[in-house]
């Protein structure tokens, strides 16, 4: 832990020494906010957010924010370790080939639907309907196995224990954004109805677990939690099945996959509370995590130390050092292109818009590292060989 703010209703401890304004200022009103329990975390990666700043852990006592879960519930990312040694470039570049034609990126979805039983049967969340979630089911259909855009990647990457790695990160796409909208909009109508004491402008409303609003949230929140989860399953089976046509004998190890967007029932400082983790990872004692770095950067396989100061937590990846639009701005597209094909690295910087994406709009990952020594250690550090982003 690098520091202790004391002047709010309650502390904030930092594991960063520098924080921008803006996420400071989110954490001040986390720190005040009259349903937060104890204090207030936040990881080495923590950086400005809607609401709440993303990196911050938050812990709630009977209320459930659905802004501080954010609009991609259970975005996270999962990891295979492949029998490979080696891939040499050509055969890469193949395999990066297939790879965008099987998975569609950005906006993109199937122009069939997949198997329905990929997905989750929403009767079997709760006795009540869940309203978004069946809204939106037939277009999730057309979803699942697909990227989304942003800062979601697929990689394929050399571990330092010899063998080659395949990575994806992405969400609950429209369907979690959807559900994060309405209970939003929801929690603020109703906090406004109850005359709570959470200026608006705060993004930071609420719902309770005793109210039939907050348990439907919920529910729909953990249908887009697993969703997301078969989100990714299902890409990386498609990446398998791009390795497999190109490389003979291969096999492929067990699954990681850990979350990152999401509210779960936990037990921290002898009570039973909501833990809100916005763009932080579990780190319990002994659980297997995964941070990333950017397209040009380390990732890292680690495993949680399970610090109580951070709630059993700690960052999902490097965190971002300029806005999308800054990063736009100011860097440079051919300098940024030659940092990544200096390190041979098939990327996906093909244009200035995509400059939000570049290694400079993010932080250093490896003092993200070193500033989460307390709250991981590290098992494997992966260096990407090839990039897919939306």
């Amino acid at each position: 832990m690098e520091k202790i703010i004391s002047t709010e209703k309650i502390p904030i401890k930092l594991w960063l020494k520098n924080i921008d304004a803006g996420a400071l200022s989110q954490a001040f009103n986390l720190a005040n906010h009259p349903k937060a329990f104890h204090h207030i975390a936040l990881m080495p990666d923590t950086h400005v957010g809607f609401g709440m700043p993303i990196g911050g852990v938050l812990a709630t006592k009977d209320v459930i924010i659905p802004n501080a879960v954010g609009v991609d519930i259970g975005c996270g990312i999962c990891a295979v370790r492949t029998n490979l040694n080696e891939i040499p470039f050509e055969v890469l570049k193949g395999i990066i080939s297939v790879v965008r034609k099987l998975i569609p990126v950005g906006f993109k979805h199937h122009k069939h639907k997949q198997k329905s039983e990929l997905m989750s049967d929403p009767a079997n969340y709760t006795k009540d309907r869940l309203p978004i979630v069946e809204q939106e089911y037939r277009s999730a259909l057309y979803q699942i196995g697909t990227l989304g855009g942003g800062n979601h990647f697929i990689e394929i990457q050399k571990g330092d224990d010899g063998f080659i790695w395949l990575m994806v990160h992405s969400g609950s796409r429209n369907i979690g954004y959807k559900v994060a909208n309405h209970y939003n909009k929801l929690a603020k109508s109703l906090n406004e109805k109850w005359k709570s004491s959470i200026p608006r402008k705060w993004d930071l409303a609420y719902l309770p677990l005793d109210d039939k609003h907050g348990q439907i949230y919920k529910h729909e929140m953990q249908f887009c939690i697993d969703f997301a989860f078969a989100n990714r399953k299902l890409m990386m089976e498609k990446i398998k099945e791009a390795v497999s046509n190109h490389i003979n004998d291969i096999s492929f190890g067990s699954m990681l996959n850990i979350a990152h967007n999401y509210a779960s029932e936990e037990k921290h400082f002898g009570k039973q509370v909501i833990i809100h983790r916005k763009g932080a990872t579990k780190a319990n004692k002994q659980t297997i995590g995964i941070v990333p770095g950017s397209q040009g950067t380390k990732s890292y396989i680690v495993r949680g130390k399970g610090n109580a100061d951070s709630f059993n937590s700690c960052a999902h990846g490097a965190g971002r050092r300029l806005g999308r639009r800054q990063a736009q701005r100011q860097l440079d597209i051919e300098q940024e292109r030659r940092l990544l094909e200096d390190k041979k690295i098939i990327h996906s910087l093909h244009s200035k818009r995509d400059l939000d994406e570049a290694p400079s709009a993010y932080k250093d990952i490896s003092l993200v590292m070193k500033n989460q020594e307390d709250l991981v250690e590290t098992l494997t550090e992966l260096t990407p060989l090839a990039v897919v982003k939306g």
